[in-house]
């Protein structure tokens, strides 16, 4: 049973009654990016109640969208084949919710997963296809993610790694990925900090991860 019923009877309907209440495709989200434990979804979603995380996991779960699964002696949260099938509905909302970003509130944070799937979104890989392999070490605030692009291959995880550029930034990110900011003013203006590595490859990463605004 829907935990919401429109009382109409289409596919669409049908989504929102299965993923329209609050909550529920961010924890899609997350799990998008690998399976998780308990506290690493309340980890990653700081302002969720846990009543309200157990009763999304377990709408999911009657949904078929997740399950729950033993996982090195633990038990973790993955998304089935029929919930990876949101993948392009989540890629899709993102795209369209980048146009309507503007700077973040005081309270509102970056999460590793959400970055990671902020880069999925905003990755091109008509055009990563004709460039050099490259691997990015992004510090993107409490984010530390090894971003590695291989032709049309994407590979984000977290932590560190050996990598070309590494460099840092904040939320301001946004308007290098939107275009509204050029590489070289992200890194005159403090936008971006270069780390290591040659700062022209920042050009490089532009036009690999690009979503207009």
């Amino acid at each position: 049973m829907a935990a919401r019923d429109y009382g109409q009877y289409d596919g669409i309907t049908r989504a929102l009654e299965l993923v329209g209440e609050r909550w529920a495709l961010l924890i899609v989200r997350d799990l998008l990016v690998g399976p998780r434990r308990y506290g690493e979804l309340a980890e990653g979603l700081p302002r969720i109640p846990s009543n309200i995380l157990a009763t999304r996991l377990k709408e999911l779960q009657a949904a078929g969208i997740l399950r729950r699964a033993p996982h090195s002696r633990v038990i973790v949260y993955e998304l089935t084949p029929y919930g990876r099938e949101l993948e392009p509905v989540v890629l899709a909302l993102g795209t369209w919710g980048f146009k309507a970003m503007g700077d973040p509130r005081d309270e509102q944070v970056i999460t590793p997963d959400a970055m990671t799937m902020a880069l999925r979104t905003a990755f091109r890989p008509l055009v990563a296809a004709d460039l050099p392999a490259t691997a990015y070490a992004a510090r993107l605030g409490p984010a530390q993610l090894l971003v590695r692009v291989d032709g049309a291959n994407l590979d984000v995880t977290r932590g560190d790694g050996p990598a070309d550029l590494t460099f840092a930034a904040g939320h301001a990110i946004r308007r290098l990925i939107s275009g509204e900011l050029a590489p070289d003013r992200a890194i005159a203006t403090g936008v971006v900090q270069v780390l290591h590595g040659r700062g022209d490859l920042l050009d490089r990463f532009a036009s690999t991860f690009h979503l207009a605004a």
